[in-house]
């Protein structure tokens, strides 16, 4: 399983950071999953924890172990590859609505605002046009919380 996760992390070609800092991210997702409540909101955060902690193990930080059950493991990652996957697709084909040759590589959520801001300043887009049109696909996009 860790050969396939490698293969799909490579795929959405997130930076790699140092050891501290995916420590940090991991202890951040930890504590919005213990902070979460009802079904969907579990399962997101949860999803969330396992994305931090295989993304970690990506980046060549394999001496982390995952903060929570085996079972919860399996049940995270079983939400996190469709909802990043497809978080990672929709960033993807925003980008090419700027320059067929853009490619926007991100997993941030797209419906909060300050987060599009901040990735169309990265990118060197206009961030108000970004918005829009990140709203604009929105309207026609399934995506996971």
């Amino acid at each position: 399983m860790q050969s396939l996760l490698n293969r799909w992390h490579a795929m959405l070609n997130m930076p790699k950071y140092d050891e501290a800092w995916h420590m940090q991210d991991l202890a951040d997702e930890l504590a919005e999953y213990h902070e979460a409540t009802g079904l969907i909101d579990v399962w997101s955060e949860l999803s969330d924890v396992a994305y931090t902690y295989t993304r970690a193990h990506w980046s060549g930080h394999t001496a982390l172990g995952f903060p929570l059950s085996r079972p919860r493991f399996y049940i995270g990652i079983i939400y996190m590859l469709p909802k990043y996957t497809l978080r990672w697709r929709f960033f993807s084909r925003l980008g090419y609505h700027f320059d067929k040759n853009l490619h926007i590589n991100e997993v941030r959520n797209p419906h909060k605002i300050q987060k599009l801001k901040v990735i169309a300043e990265k990118y060197n887009l206009d961030p108000v046009l970004f918005q829009s049109q990140a709203g604009k696909m929105l309207r026609y996009t399934f995506l996971l919380k």
